[in-house]
């Protein structure tokens, strides 16, 4: 199906995806520059915004919650493996944009991480809550997260009106 004279409808999406993970990493990568340019490992937190955020620099070398500390290849590994399945499913798949553009959120976010912990051996995290016990985060793990819980309830939603229009045409 053509969008437009030359420009494939999955060729926007994968434009999109790009743009959108390209997006991510240069958000993530911009923000940890700026927090080791200022602030050295262990110095006293700086409120962000008062009450909610501070900035406090860590680095880990585990997953969320130091989970694994010092499996660096393993999380590496893992992000290649997401990176490549949320490329995977933008080529082969007509997805419908949100999807695309959140799963773009998600490979951007694993290919920051993994700058880090290949650049590094740890990852920068920078980010800490005030208003609730939540270990330290950054940019990279938001755009993760959230990519993640918007991926999947995309996905379902669209895998459900696959199964619908399937059923559909097999009445037919």
């Amino acid at each position: 199906m053509q969008v437009s004279e030359g420009i494939s409808r999955k060729g926007i999406s994968v434009v999109a995806f790009w743009f959108m993970a390209i997006l991510v990493v240069i958000a993530d990568q911009a923000t940890k520059v700026a927090v080791r340019h200022l602030m050295p490992v262990g110095s006293p937190p700086r409120p962000l915004i008062p009450g909610v955020i501070d900035l406090y620099r860590v680095e880990n070398t585990g997953a969320a919650f130091s989970i694994g500390r010092g499996s660096t290849w393993l999380f590496v590994a893992c992000a290649a493996v997401a990176f490549l399945v949320a490329c995977y499913m933008v080529w082969h798949y007509e997805l419908p944009f949100p999807l695309v553009l959140s799963l773009g959120c998600v490979a951007g976010g694993g290919v920051g991480n993994m700058i880090d912990r290949i650049a590094t051996g740890s990852v920068t995290d920078f980010l800490a809550t005030t208003f609730i016990n939540f270990p330290v985060f950054n940019v990279a793990d938001i755009f993760v997260t959230c990519g993640v819980a918007v991926s999947v309830v995309l996905y379902l939603r669209w895998e459900a009106e696959q199964a619908l229009r399937r059923d559909a045409d097999s009445k037919d």
